[in-house]
């Protein structure tokens, strides 16, 4: 029994290296945007990131990425403009106070997964890159969205439709 043990040991820290349950730190610029406003890319960001992302660096596929962003927390650098996208007309941030994201497939360098804002879910596939970092993971990509599709405003000749969105996610 006693080297049964001694096998089990080193077995089960082996496998806590390779899979690291994570959770994602709310930092500046974790998760931004950038949407054309007359002609003029608009950026912007949101905070309350919370989640957990389960990483496997030797499958990748058997990893998960379960994450939000509370709406309320849209900040384009003009509080008169942030305070109209918290309104019904984009966010409705009152009946929809986050952002959602939850993985379905993730390989080495893709991951696609649903999309829910403002009660509506899309799926949306996107490269991205993991860098180990002191005991930490960086993870980055970007992906593209018609705010359209997500019932995020209406039809507008300044607004643009396409939403570009970025992360740049550490996880410990």
């Amino acid at each position: 029994m006693r080297k049964f043990f001694t096998l089990l040991l080193p077995a089960f820290f082996l496998v806590s290296f390779i899979s690291a349950d994570l959770k994602p730190v709310d930092a500046d610029n974790a998760v931004s945007f950038a949407i054309k406003n007359f002609g003029i890319n608009t950026n912007g960001e949101f905070k309350g990131l919370k989640g957990v992302i389960k990483w496997d660096n030797a499958n990748p596929a058997a990893s998960v990425f379960n994450v939000t962003v509370d709406a309320n927390t849209i900040n384009t650098g003009i509080d008169m403009r942030d305070d109209h996208l918290r309104d019904e007309d984009y966010f409705n941030v009152k009946k929809y106070p986050v952002i959602s994201f939850v993985s379905t497939a993730v390989t080495a360098g893709n991951i696609t997964g649903n999309l829910t804002i403002k009660g509506t879910t899309k799926q949306v596939s996107f490269p991205f890159t993991v860098t180990p970092s002191n005991g930490s993971y960086l993870f980055e990509g970007s992906f593209t969205i018609n705010r359209r599709d997500f019932g995020i405003g209406s039809s507008s000749m300044s607004l643009g439709n396409n939403v570009t969105v970025t992360l740049k996610v550490q996880a410990k």
